[in-house]
């Protein structure tokens, strides 16, 4: 199912033995455009400092629930890695979050997770990932002055989007898929160009990002993303109005033949 990154910020984490924080921001790979960790706030609870939680730990969300629940206690996280997320998050640092917890790596295979496309498809029925089934997938972690790809949500919201004729509006929030956490959807507010109303694009169509001027670019024209679908948050949005939005821009939908795109 497809969910509002908005709604889950705020979100409270819930360990397998008490509740450890609430959701603050979100962290995605920008080359894939997967989730890679949320950013909590535990500060209630471990004074001044927030945790990161993969959605390799992430149990099964209710749509109706103001708990994420994970498959981790609260000790595991008390000493876990520190994180300043203020800071950028180096590869080193992830092989050492991923070393921690037992995880497989996400890079380095065939799918968004590893050789998986869904972070619990190696999970046993104890929720935890027994080493000798990820051992294969274990790759060498690139230098510490790498960029490791990652992006705050937080950070890339208000980002202009510009389509191939013009400016069309800015980021106002993303959809994400709750089973393989990829970001479907950047959703568009074009109250600076039309009408004020939100439409959807897919980053499958983004041709460019300017990282040092906050722009995005998408292969698209002004007037296709003038006559798209509208996007409204409180309708429910199944996958019909999915295929309305993919027909409507001429392109094959991600469920049919998904890609990975990268950016320099």
């Amino acid at each position: 199912m497809l969910r509002s990154v908005e709604k889950l910020e705020g979100l409270a984490i819930g360990a397998t033995d008490g509740a450890i924080g609430k959701v603050k921001d979100f962290y995605f790979d920008d080359e894939a455009w997967v989730i890679r960790y949320m950013v909590v706030d535990s500060s209630k609870w471990l004074s001044g400092r927030n945790v990161l939680i993969s959605p390799y730990s992430i149990g099964k969300l209710s749509w109706d629930g103001d708990t994420i629940p994970v498959t981790v206690n609260k000790e595991q996280v008390k000493n876990s890695p520190g994180i300043d997320s203020a800071l950028p998050v180096s590869r080193q640092y992830e092989a050492t979050y991923m070393g921690y917890y037992q995880y497989p790596h996400y890079w380095g295979g065939t799918g968004l997770w590893g050789d998986a496309n869904y972070p619990g498809a190696w999970r046993n029925d104890a929720g935890s990932y027994p080493y000798l089934g990820y051992q294969g997938y274990l790759h060498a972690p690139r230098g510490d002055g790498d960029d490791p790809h990652l992006r705050s949500c937080q950070a890339v919201k208000g980002y202009h989007i510009r389509a191939k004729d013009g400016e069309i509006g800015h980021v106002q929030g993303f959809l994400v898929d709750d089973a393989s956490w990829s970001i479907r959807y950047l959703i568009v507010n074009t109250s600076n160009w039309w009408m004020g109303h939100q439409v959807l694009v897919s980053p499958e169509w983004i041709q460019d990002i300017d990282w040092a001027e906050s722009v995005v670019t998408v292969d698209l024209d002004r007037q296709a993303v003038k006559n798209a679908p509208v996007y409204d948050p409180l309708v429910p949005f199944p996958r019909d109005a999915e295929v309305s939005i993919y027909g409507h821009y001429g392109r094959n939908g991600y469920w049919a033949e998904p890609t990975v795109r990268e950016f320099a």
